[in-house]
């Protein structure tokens, strides 16, 4: 027995060397570790040193008592040409069926309509940040926490161009919050998002950060970070986090198929963002951005090598306002901004976005190339004029199109044409015409249009031709288009 014994040993002995032989070979050829000695890992090191966690939960932990899930109610009443007798019985009962065929109908009576979103808490006494989009249209706000407390909320401010907004719930005791990431995540970085996909709470997916710059067309100061965490409807407005805990961005879009759902492309606006806007609305309950009065267009390598320019970056100024900043101080069309305040500038989205994020009334160093030269100027910068909603569309015409405009001009004093999308009902006409926020009607059935007046005329005389849609010319960028729109 002792003889077999150790024989066994021997053997068990032997067997181990050549396995570790095989595994140390394995590992030089870059193979991977055995599965039954992975799950012996409480943490794996990367190749610089940092190790990264087994799982999530303690980050979860940490950081979950500080989402909320956001309930907006609205309501609107059904439109009538003509008031009609009401019907006493329920509708869709046999005898509301009955009354209905001699022209007897209930009054219009309330849509009760609600958008459901998500939130986070910034301060601990009681700041929550979300989407703009998520808020628009309340006629009341509700808060819920991750103890599943409801709380009403009230409106800080918002701002259309970033898409966010804050609001407040009065508390008497400090709430859990979360910080904002001070750097901008690498892409390939772990990212877990928290939120109230379709109501369902406190959910936690996970992903990567997929990219960062993207533009997808929301706007002069679109900035997303890319990631791949699944997002769904009633996620806009959660945040996302890092390793450390720390919000990376908010929740705001998904790239989604028709039939809709998280296909693992979903975009966060930037903590930095956050951080600027959300500053301003809690302190002056609006958001103030540098203007210098202009409009831009890319620096294509054709035109770079037309004008001179070493390298296609920059932005070329198309149009100067007369009253604005940049033509007080010598700037005109086809000059090009190359830098600002000596940092070198990418193209028009780098310019709008570092312009904007300056305080007005800021002395600003503008890199640019003019007749063939480089020269600094110096600019002092005005204020971007605030957005209104455009109360110009008269409600009947609104209502048809579901869409919120305001003249091109009050957006931009560059922009001379056009109308701007600035809202879009998400039950209306025009939700599914593939319009964004942002786009600029330039035409409605051919017909120019420069008001939001004047799109409610151009409205108006198709509705009286009994015409069933409208066709509507914008432009999104460097791009312009054709849509139609099929009146209610």
């Amino acid at each position: 027995m002792v003889i077999d014994a150790c024989a066994s040993g021997w053997a068990f002995r032997a067997r181990h060397r050549l396995l570790m032989l095989i595994c140390a070979a394995a590992a030089a050829a870059g193979a991977c570790v055995l599965p039954w000695a992975r799950s012996a890992l409480a943490a794996e090191v990367d190749a610089a040193g940092a190790v990264a966690p087994a799982d999530f939960a303690d980050i979860i932990e940490r950081v979950r008592p500080a989402v909320v899930g956001v309930r907006v109610k609205s309501e609107e009443r059904a439109s009538s040409s003509e008031a009609q007798p009401a019907s006493p019985f329920p509708p869709g009962s046999p005898l509301d069926r009955f009354l209905r065929q001699f022209g007897i109908t209930p009054d219009p009576a309330p849509r009760s309509g609600g958008t459901l979103g998500s939130g986070f808490f910034l301060t601990g006494d009681g700041y929550i940040v979300t989407n703009n989009h998520v808020i628009a249209g309340a006629r009341a706000i509700e808060v819920t926490t991750d103890d599943g407390r409801p709380h009403p909320a009230k409106l800080v401010g918002t701002d259309v161009q970033t898409d966010l907004a804050l609001i407040k719930i009065d508390t008497q005791v400090d709430l859990p919050y979360v910080r904002l990431a001070a750097s901008e995540p690498r892409i390939g970085e772990w990212v877990v998002a928290i939120g109230n996909p379709f109501g369902l709470g406190g959910t936690v997916t996970a992903g990567i950060v997929s990219a960062r710059g993207r533009d997808i067309g929301e706007g002069p100061y679109s900035d997303f970070i890319q990631i791949d965490a699944p997002v769904n409807e009633g996620n806009s407005g959660g945040p996302s986090f890092n390793v450390k805990g720390e919000v990376i961005g908010v929740n705001a879009a998904i790239y989604a198929p028709s039939g809709g759902g998280s296909v693992g492309v979903a975009f966060d606006i930037p903590a930095a963002t956050v951080k600027m806007i959300a500053q301003q609305l809690k302190e002056k309950g609006r958001v103030t951005r540098g203007w210098i009065g202009v409009e831009m267009q890319p620096v294509t390598p054709a035109i770079a090598e037309a004008l001179g320019l070493q390298k296609a970056q920059g932005a070329l100024i198309a149009q100067v306002d007369a009253e604005g900043p940049a033509a007080k101080h010598g700037i005109g069309s086809g000059d090009v901004i190359i830098s600002i305040n000596d940092r070198d500038m990418k193209d028009t989205r780098d310019v709008a976005r570092t312009i904007a994020g300056i305080a007005p009334d800021t002395p600003v160093k503008f890199g640019m190339f003019q007749n063939g030269q480089e020269k600094s100027v110096m600019v002092r910068l005005g204020e971007l004029p605030r957005v209104t909603a455009a109360k110009a569309v008269d409600s009947v015409d609104n209502a048809t199109l579901g869409l919120t405009l305001a003249s091109a001009r009050s957006v931009s004093p560059g922009w001379e044409k056009g109308v701007v999308v600035m809202n879009i009902d998400p039950v209306g006409a025009a939700a599914d015409s593939g319009l964004l926020l942002g786009d600029v009607i330039l035409h409605v059935d051919g017909q120019a249009t420069n008001s939001p007046a004047d799109v409610g005329r151009i409205v108006n005389e198709a509705r009286a031709q009994s015409k069933r849609a409208i066709m509507l010319r914008f432009r999104r960028g460097e791009m312009a288009g054709f849509v139609a729109i099929p009146f209610e």
